[in-house]
């Protein structure tokens, strides 16, 4: 005869397992669900990726003090300011290699905005942005139309304060970096005629102790022929 105590932990412990595999069967089909909802929350799609387009990249060169055209095959996106920016990181990319022909350290992150405006939009103070008269700009969204489209445009180049601090110091070597951008801008979007720089959003006297940054470049201007000095 098995004896009381041994009847009542015999019971005692089926009951455990019985729990424990409910409690286990559970978990596994909740396991189930979550990984069966992440499954349909998975893109089905690939994310589209911007397809890549020519530009051109009007490069300084210090050694003759020159600017020159390259050509290059970049992914660019289709909305004008977001395209000028990434042409820019480009041509800053090409700037902070070791082997540059116009040294300058920071590469694309040294440029966050390009704002494009109406031409005869006026710059407020230094402490605000661009003025459009009513707000401060963003850059344009996809599908988006502004006056600037129509016309002119005045390109505001956003530069970040170590891009500004760590350039060469130099008349002839700033000028080189202010002229590259502005003929770089008016080669790939033509109807950029003006620019303007602000740093970490606000103006600033000079680039690096000699080039005016207060004033507006004609960025046609600045496009040199095949060679030319500026």
């Amino acid at each position: 005869m098995i004896p009381r105590h041994q009847t009542i932990l015999f019971i005692v412990l089926l009951l455990a397992s019985v729990v424990m595999g409910v409690v286990l069967w559970q978990l596994r089909e909740r396991a189930h669900q979550r990984l069966v909802a992440g499954e349909d929350s998975a893109p089905t799609q690939a994310p589209e990726v911007a397809p890549a387009v020519q530009a051109t990249l009007i490069v300084a060169n210090d050694a003759d003090s020159s600017l020159r055209a390259q050509i290059q095959s970049l992914p660019l996106p289709r909305d004008p300011g977001a395209r000028a920016r990434a042409i820019l990181g480009r041509l800053f990319d090409l700037y902070a290699t070791p082997d540059a022909a116009h040294p300058v350290p920071g590469g694309a992150g040294s440029v966050t905005q390009v704002f494009l405006l109406p031409a005869q939009a006026p710059l407020t103070g230094p402490d605000t942005g661009p003025d459009t008269g009513s707000s401060t700009p963003t850059e344009s969204k996809p599908g988006q139309t502004n006056s600037s489209q129509s016309g002119p445009e005045l390109a505001v180049v956003n530069l970040t304060a170590s891009f500004a601090a760590s350039h060469p110091s130099g008349l002839e070597t700033e000028t080189l970096t202010v002229l590259s951008i502005c003929a770089t801008l008016h080669a790939n979007l033509p109807r950029v005629t003006q620019v303007r720089f602000l740093v970490d959003g606000q103006q600033r006297a000079t680039l690096a102790g000699h080039a005016d940054l207060t004033r507006t470049y004609l960025a046609a201007e600045a496009v040199p022929s095949e060679g030319a000095h500026p």
